[in-house]
């Protein structure tokens, strides 16, 4: 199983095939990913535990458990965990090219704007 260690959390690739990549994704307590879009992937998402906050586009959409949330190609989006335990969120990437450079980010707490994931965790 291929494992992520970033400095907002951890991901864990479940599953992926042709067209597919299945995540599950862990934000601590306080953290947010950072606000990027994806010129290669659509993204699906549902929170399995914990409490945060999806951003996408304009809209601001509260992640409880059973939240689900759709994310377009080039769409502006991030995560925000403010409550006090993991936010755990499983995520379906639909696209033809779905590696972890196809990132471009806008803003982010770590100093990683212009790089992508696997330039600076």
């Amino acid at each position: 199983m291929e494992v992520g260690h970033r400095p907002w959390g951890n991901f864990y690739v479940l599953d992926e095939g042709p067209g597919f990549k299945v995540k599950r994704i862990e934000v601590n307590p306080g953290c947010r990913l950072s606000l990027q879009s994806h010129a290669q992937r659509a993204e699906s998402c549902v929170v399995a535990s914990g409490t945060g906050k999806f951003v996408v586009g304009d809209e601001v959409i509260h992640a409880a458990p059973a939240i689900a949330c759709y994310i377009g190609l080039d769409q502006k989006h991030r995560m925000i965990n403010d409550g006090t335990e993991v936010l755990v969120v499983i995520e379906v990437q639909h696209g033809s090219y779905l590696g972890e450079d196809d990132i471009q980010r806008f803003s982010d707490d770590y100093g990683r704007v212009g790089e992508n994931a696997e330039s600076k965790v």
